[in-house]
C-alpha cells in the first residue's frame, strides 16, 4: 500500500466515521466518554491540532462544526441532554487526565 493511499482509506473511514457519529445524535458527548475515552469534541480537538501542525489555524468553533457538520451550539440545542447523576459520576470516574 502506498502512503497516499493509506491516507485516503484512512480519510475514507474517519468520514463514515462522522457519517455515523452525526447519524446517532442520540449517543451522547458524556456516554462516548464513558465508555470509549473520547467524544465528538476530542475527534474536533485532534482535526485542529493536526490542521495547525501542518500550519493551517483553525479555530475550536470551525472544528467543532466540521466535526458535528454544523455550528456546534445548533447541535447542542438540537440533540444535547441533560447529563444524569450517574453519567456525571461515571464521567468523573473514568475522565483522561488531558480533560
Amino acid at each position: 500500500m502506498t502512503p497516499e493511499q493509506e491516507r485516503d482509506f484512512e480519510a475514507a473511514a474517519f468520514r463514515r466515521l462522522l457519517d455515523h457519529l452525526s447519524a446517532r445524535s442520540d449517543v451522547q458527548n458524556i456516554d462516548l466518554m464513558n465508555l470509549a475515552g473520547f467524544c465528538r469534541n476530542c475527534l474536533a480537538n485532534w482535526y485542529r491540532e493536526a490542521a495547525e501542525e501542518k500550519g493551517q489555524p483553525l479555530s475550536k468553533d470551525e472544528a467543532r462544526e466540521l466535526i458535528y457538520r454544523m455550528p456546534y451550539a445548533e447541535w447542542q440545542a438540537l440533540h444535547q441532554k441533560e447529563a444524569s447523576p450517574e453519567q456525571k459520576i461515571a464521567f468523573e470516574q473514568a475522565r483522561p487526565s488531558d480533560h
